[in-house]
């Protein structure tokens, strides 16, 4: 996936800056495309700054904790067929 020359954080305020000034204005200023910040738009619309990080701190912790599931699974996975050889 390529990575964006603006941070989440920083989109979140272009499009809150488009709120106040317009789209094709910040677009200008920026140097994005129009289409571009209505995409963003259709992603972070209602988003702050704040929630922002906190959705990534979230992200972080699901990726973590499916993480850990996967691990408990394959650990009950090997008890189980060690269980059958013994019998």
């Amino acid at each position: 996936m390529r990575k964006s020359r603006f941070t989440d954080e920083q989109v979140v305020a272009m499009l809150r800056e488009a709120d106040r000034d317009g789209v094709p204005t910040v677009a200008r200023r920026r140097g994005v495309s129009e289409q571009t910040i209505y995409t963003w738009k259709k992603r972070f619309g209602t988003f702050q700054p704040d929630d922002v990080r906190r959705l990534k701190q979230l992200e972080q912790e699901n990726a973590r904790l499916k993480k850990l599931v996967a691990e408990r699974d394959l650990e009950i996975e090997v008890m189980k067929e060690i269980a059958v050889k013994k019998w």
